[in-house]
């Protein structure tokens, strides 16, 4: 008997412990890893996307549906990143606490300077977000911002554990602020670079690390290049001193090797986002291993 009730409170323990911890349900991955580093074990994350998988086009899966319905609170991008999917995940879902305009809704790019905002709309010009470019991940200093304001969010949402979000929060700033000094000395023969891009994701990472963009290879946002626009392209990087052309770890490949083929400027795959690589297992991995990746093909062109 007394051997029944011992194993029944350690269940009872355990069962209590996953009660309390805080469900959250992340968009994407850098999301996901910044929830983990903040939350710990108070904090029960879920990840809807992989690195390999394109976040402007997801299926409102209904695995996807159940775990939205759970949740205590919903960290997204925004700015538009999700406004294919999401806007069903939350009808289906029906989970009053993670609705927008809720504590339980947290968009990151609320946090953060947004660039590259559009000076017209016209669904003509391809997949233009009208907030400004979403893919705020690829700087450092934004993924700051935004644990800031995400510890804040997680407080407010679970008090109980709000001593342990902001003493996670201070530990991670302060390894990422170290890391953000380092990088800063490592990527300095970048400063100056230009690039091509298959898609726009690298404007944040540009601007980080004072680099140009010359050229990209979709002839409009979202929209596949064909061979005769690609043509064009390789035309005309001669005198715009290309060293590397960029694509993230989702996307297609072969635009960005046609042309390296066809000029000799390296392709360059780059993480993109938390397990992008086998090397970007975090987010301090993430950007290691985003300069290491430059820097090697820096000077092969």
């Amino acid at each position: 008997m007394r051997h029944r009730l011992i194993i029944a409170g350690l269940l009872w323990l355990l069962t209590a412990g996953r009660a309390h911890a805080l469900d959250v349900f992340a968009c994407e991955p850098e999301w996901g890893a910044l929830a983990t580093e903040i939350g710990g074990d108070a904090a029960d994350v879920f990840t809807a996307t992989t690195a390999r998988q394109d976040p402007h086009q997801i299926q409102a899966r209904p695995a996807l549906i159940a775990r939205l319905r759970a949740a205590d609170l919903v960290v997204c991008t925004g700015a538009e990143l999700e406004i294919g999917w999401m806007p069903v995940l939350l009808r289906q879902g029906a989970n009053a606490k993670v609705q927008p305009g809720s504590p339980g809704y947290f968009e990151a790019a609320s946090a953060v300077r947004l660039l590259d905002i559009p000076t017209r709309l016209d669904r003509a010009d391809g997949d233009v977000h009208a907030a400004g470019n979403p893919h705020i991940q690829t700087a450092p200093a934004n993924i700051r911002a935004v644990g800031i304001a995400l510890a804040l969010r997680m407080a407010e949402i679970d008090p109980g554990h709000a001593a342990l979000y902001r003493e996670r929060e201070r530990a991670f700033r302060a390894r990422l602020d170290a890391a953000m000094a380092r990088w800063t000395t490592e990527a300095a023969p970048l400063r100056g670079s230009a690039v091509a891009v298959q898609h726009r994701d690298w404007r944040y990472l540009l601007d980080w690390l004072g680099m140009t963009e010359a050229a990209t290879l979709e002839p409009k946002p979202g929209v596949p290049p064909s061979a005769g626009y690609l043509a064009g392209i390789i035309d005309g990087l001669p005198g715009k001193n290309v060293r590397m052309i960029l694509y993230a770890a989702y996307q297609d490949a072969k635009p960005s090797e046609f042309v390296a083929d066809k000029t000799g400027i390296p392709a360059v795959e780059l993480p993109f986002t938390v397990g992008g690589t086998d090397q970007a297992g975090d987010l301090i991995a993430l950007y290691d291993d985003t300069i290491g990746r430059l820097l090697a093909h820096a000077d092969k062109h």
